[in-house]
């Protein structure tokens, strides 16, 4: 069983409530747009990180980190990327990539809105946690967490606080 904090679109800047949102968690999944290297460091110390580069991110965090991550935890396959729509509206790779994978659970990050819908076509999970940093369209700052304990996801929880 593992408690997995999951947040998107930092900026150069994660809220101290997410920080303390994410301090019982066992890791944490960060879904693009780090903003600077500083970030996946800041987060990395807090607990083991899973990351994929983001459109504004650099040089620094694509030589550490890649496009697209997919992995298994416990019995659940995950794919996580940063620019990958919502069911029915997919971006075109990452559909192409939900198709050849079948992932139980979608994450990407870029719209800096937060949403959690379950997606009957692709029978996965769809998660995107909306925006953890300071800057951009977006009223509030959000993140989540979730238990993964073999092949059920549960418990999930939405930290939303007004920017």
């Amino acid at each position: 069983m593992l408690h997995i904090g999951i947040l998107s679109d930092t900026h150069g800047f994660v809220h101290p409530s997410v920080l303390n949102f994410f301090a019982d968690v066992d890791e944490i999944w960060h879904a693009g747009d780090q903003g600077s290297i500083a970030i996946a460091h800041q987060l990395a110390e807090l607990k083991p990180l899973r990351a994929v580069y983001g459109n504004i991110d650099g040089q620094d965090i694509r030589i550490g980190y890649p496009e697209v991550q997919i992995f298994q935890v416990e019995k659940i396959k995950v794919l996580m990327t940063h620019i990958g729509g919502y069911p029915g509206r997919y971006d075109f790779k990452a559909r192409l990539l939900i198709e050849q994978e079948r992932p139980k659970l979608f994450i990407c990050g870029h719209s800096h809105i937060l949403k959690v819908m379950y997606d009957k076509k692709y029978d996965l999970l769809h998660i995107n946690p909306g925006s953890a940093g300071k800057y951009g369209i977006h009223k509030s700052i959000t993140a989540i967490r979730l238990i993964i304990d073999g092949d059920n996801m549960r418990d999930l929880e939405v930290l939303d606080i007004p920017r």
